[in-house]
């Protein structure tokens, strides 16, 4: 763990001049605040900055005074900053008398919350999980809202409609782009600079590569980390991606559906547990070599998907990638091997070490502190209450889902189709989120009004599509 003098030695042999806070909103975006190099003292580390919480939607305006606590294990040199910065995360902190107490709802607190549940109950000491990121890299994008004009344009030089503009014919076919090679590949070194920075940041990384879609689909994956960390790191990557992009004259998104007709962007969550350093998910005598714990927890995550839903996929967007045809989930299932299921068991994890599912319904449009955590609390339930998911219907189904008869479809649990749908889920299923204080219902009734709004918001706006269809009725 490193000490306030180990910081100061990193800020006097990198000649650092700023020192940012870099700050978790209640959406899962950073906001930041900067001291001179100078001001960071013992004092800073021990009763944090001072800031606004309700400019974050963590508090009402009466009671919005809140400390940043750094958190100097985080402690990197920014490579965005051209005066050099260290930059740190950390934990929000409610100034009381005579001691400062943590904030409940600041997203970094949930997740140790979560962990520190998952221990109390003697279920694991902890959860490793591997998120992979995809996102798109586009040339240009512009888009407009207004009462006289909506809509949008995107554009990237490898993306399919562009063979009658790309003289040199290095153009993609539509879904076609998957591992697609040099100089079909025009985004290979800036996707490799971005891998440095965030090797640089402590991250370590398993691959990158071209995604499916043509028009710019990317994935990086790091390897696996435990929860906390990782939500940590799930920051600073897209960070990282966001401002690499425009190192490179490019724009990066992690929207679930921004190209119509052309795979969505996941973020796809691998998960183990481990107690005394062993895994708890492996048994060679299990189906796909997976304990009974660990079918226990996929219960769990299945009993409880359409809730979930409204955690780990909270835009409108998100439900446009969740259709079937582009190998995102549109059913409760598991299963070995298939990517039409909402979790997949992978075959390649062999070893009783990386033996694990993962969960293919959530996007990088969520909080990742509240997502992991609300996974993991998911998990725990189906563990505690024995949910068997074999005994359920959850499967294993080791079919292609969408091409089952109508019939059979029917029988099948879905996810939901809509923002509103997953949150009518969440208003009726949350008790599992609540235990161990690790969510209040504070929270979620704010999530459930917020996001309630938002999607009434987008649905009042006539789109470009509605033209099309209905101009000349």
């Amino acid at each position: 763990m490193k000490t306030f003098n180990d910081i100061q030695k990193l800020i006097r042999e990198n000649d650092i001049r700023m020192v940012d806070f870099k700050i978790v909103d209640i959406d899962g975006h950073f906001r930041h605040v900067t001291i001179p190099a100078p001001s960071f003292t013992e004092e800073i580390v021990r009763d944090g900055i001072g800031f606004d919480a309700s400019n974050y939607g963590y508090a009402i305006v009466e009671k919005s005074d809140m400390a940043f606590i750094p958190d100097l294990d985080t402690a990197v040199i920014d490579p965005f900053c051209e005066i050099p910065t260290l930059s740190m995360g950390g934990s929000a902190m409610i100034i009381d008398h005579p001691y400062n107490r943590p904030l409940p709802q600041y997203p970094r607190n949930v997740a140790k919350a979560a962990e520190a549940y998952m221990q109390s109950a003697g279920i694991a000491d902890e959860m490793l999980i591997l998120p992979e990121f995809e996102f798109h890299l586009f040339d240009d994008v512009r888009w407009t809202v207004g009462a006289q004009a909506t809509g949008y344009s995107i554009d990237a030089e490898q993306a399919h409609w562009n063979s009658d503009e790309q003289g040199q014919g290095y153009v993609i076919g539509k879904q076609k782009a998957y591992h697609a090679a040099l100089p079909l590949d025009r985004t290979y070194d800036c996707r490799s600079q971005m891998c440095n920075y965030m090797t640089e940041a402590g991250i370590p990384l398993h691959y990158h590569h071209p995604e499916v879609g043509s028009a710019g689909q990317f994935e990086i994956e790091p390897e696996l980390g435990r929860m906390s960390f990782m939500a940590d790191a799930t920051m600073m990557i897209k960070y990282i991606i966001k401002n690499t992009a425009e190192e490179y004259g490019l724009t990066a998104t992690f929207m679930p559906k921004p190209v119509y007709k052309e795979a969505g962007s996941g973020m796809h969550v691998h998960m183990l547990l481990k107690k005394d350093g062993k895994p708890v998910f492996s048994d060679d005598n299990g189906y796909s070599h997976l304990s009974q714990t660990a079918l226990y927890f996929i219960g769990g995550l299945l009993k409880h998907i359409g809730s979930l839903c409204a955690i780990t996929n909270p835009s409108t967007n998100s439900y446009k990638r969740l259709v079937p045809g582009f190998e995102a989930p549109v059913t409760a299932v598991f299963a070995t091997s298939n990517r039409s299921a909402v979790i997949r068991i992978p075959a390649y994890a062999k070893s009783p070490e990386l033996r694990r599912f993962e969960l293919r319904n959530p996007d990088a449009t969520c909080n990742p502190y509240y997502a992991y955590s609300a996974i993991l609390m998911a998990g725990i339930d189906g563990v505690l209450s024995k949910t068997d998911p074999v005994a359920a219907g959850f499967g294993p189904y080791d079919v292609n889902l969408f091409e089952l008869s109508e019939a059979e479809k029917a029988k099948l649990k879905k996810l939901p189709a809509s923002l509103d749908e997953a949150l009518d889920e969440l208003e009726k299923d949350n008790d599992y989120l609540l235990r161990g204080g690790v969510f209040t219902m504070d929270m979620i009734e704010n999530h459930i009004k917020t996001k309630r709004a938002e999607a009434l918001e987008i649905s009042l706006i006539p789109s470009p599509a509605e033209f099309d269809k209905y101009y000349n009725c």
